[in-house]
């Protein structure tokens, strides 16, 4: 519909006749204007033919000895690369970006998003950008969320290098897109086992809880040619990134970037396997060394391998076994910032108590691809919450990417707070909050789709 302001047609046809009736007319632009927002999704959300690029940023330090992990221990050397990696997806209608990044965290993604959006011309609430979590890699940002922690004195200066090189390879990505079919599928790895152990005086440590809740789900998005040659995975799995002892002082991918690794090299490293964190924050690797004095480099690393595998492993089965590739599907996207009454710890020897603090801020998105739900939350989640909204979804092949575009801290499930685990601990948000917040704000956007 054209809206045409009445004034101007009513002196060019001097009738009043017709200037009631564009009145009429223009009330009801008006109308509709005022719900523009909603008709605004409705068509963002037509169908297209999809395309893709991909792109892999080595973010590897010349020289890491500069830079500290999330503990603050300086790094001697490299074990191995870490790198920023990204799928670049579009149709018709619009694009979007995946992007995951060997970091522990991105403290707050807001100013590299919008650089993004500026840059390449794809819209902020199309943009997923997730830390990996890997605690041996440093911080991608100055200071860690709670602000205790440093990244190093040159850490200024990588993250800025990191951040062109991003940006400079997701515009490449986006101008080499081709045309592109996308499938999704799921599998099983026990690899992971919820931490929160309950010791006998009636406290929790961070240990193995084989009678907690632990999602063993294995999501893959597959991206691939029109000739089903793959280009591009993208890898979701609910794990922490602490394999390698947090002691250690070598700079290296840790289980992601081992699982990423063995993927790319299965597919001749002609695809990007892009990893991201799931509802992670009560869940560790079933292989994690004690914070020693004295780290264990060579059976670290071994282990890091042996999960890489078999993580990567069913990724590649997944992947090959997935069916119903879509070519022309619906690309979607919103994001919106939530708030939450605000708690701190406060510590005085052994005694801790949880107190009032100010509110908290953090961002939900989804991003839809035809039928497949990517939901992701900038703090650590844990297991039950995504259980929750993948039960209440009404997409199937709902996912949950966290530490997404920023992190404030950990997320506990309401009923967790009645217990003293790290996790309620570690939250900056108040009981009764997060999970509602989450789950419904979340299913909120996902039925505008």
């Amino acid at each position: 519909m054209v809206c045409t302001s009445s004034a101007t047609i009513a002196n060019y046809f001097w009738d009043i006749t017709l200037v009631q009736t564009l009145q009429r007319l223009r009330l009801t632009c008006l109308i509709v204007f005022a719900f523009g927002a909603s008709i605004g999704s409705a068509f963002a959300a037509e169908p297209g033919i999809l395309r893709v690029g991909v792109a892999k940023v080595d973010m590897t330090p010349t020289d890491p000895t500069g830079l500290t992990n999330l503990f603050e221990v300086q790094y001697t050397g490299v074990h191995d690369k870490i790198y920023a990696r990204a799928i670049v997806l579009g149709n018709d209608v619009t694009t979007a970006a995946l992007i995951a990044m060997d970091s522990v965290e991105i403290t707050d993604g807001t100013q590299l998003t919008a650089r993004i959006a500026r840059e390449t011309g794809i819209p902020t609430s199309n943009i997923i950008m997730a830390a990996t979590h890997n605690h041996s890699a440093p911080l991608f940002s100055l200071q860690n969320a709670g602000g205790t922690r440093k990244a190093g004195p040159a850490a200024a200066a990588w993250i800025a290098r990191v951040e062109d090189d991003l940006v400079a390879a997701l515009k490449q990505a986006k101008a080499n897109m081709q045309p592109a079919r996308v499938a999704v599928g799921s599998g099983y790895a026990d690899i992971n086992i919820n931490r929160d152990q309950l010791t006998p005086n009636g406290s929790y440590t961070l240990g193995r809880n084989q009678d907690g809740p632990s999602d063993k789900a294995v999501w893959v998005v597959k991206f691939e040619s029109t000739a089903g040659k793959p280009l591009a995975l993208l890898i979701n799995y609910a794990v922490h990134g602490v394999v390698v002892n947090l002691r250690g002082s070598l700079l290296t991918g840790e289980l992601a970037g081992a699982t990423s690794r063995f993927v790319e090299q299965h597919y001749d490293d002609k695809i990007v396997a892009v990893w991201t964190m799931g509802a992670a924050g009560d869940q560790a690797p079933i292989l994690m060394p004690q914070m020693s004095e004295k780290p264990d480099v060579e059976n670290d690393f071994k282990a890091v391998d042996v999960l890489g595998r078999i993580l990567g492993e069913e990724v590649v089965r997944v992947a090959d076994s997935s069916k119903n590739p879509v070519s022309e599907p619906r690309i979607w996207g919103m994001e919106k910032t939530v708030t939450c009454p605000g708690q701190k710890l406060i510590e005085n020897g052994q005694d801790r108590k949880i107190v009032d603090a100010d509110p908290v801020n953090f961002r939900l998105s989804v991003l839809m691809i035809d039928r497949i739900a990517i939901t992701s939350v900038s703090a650590e989640v844990v297991t039950n919450i995504y259980q929750h909204l993948h039960k209440e979804s009404p997409f199937t092949n709902t996912m949950m990417i966290t530490i997404a575009n920023g992190r404030i801290g950990y997320i506990p499930q309401d009923a967790s707070y009645a217990n003293p685990t790290f996790e309620v601990f570690g939250s900056p948000l108040k009981k009764g909050c997060g999970e509602s917040t989450i789950v419904n704000g979340l299913l909120g956007m996902m039925r505008q789709y």
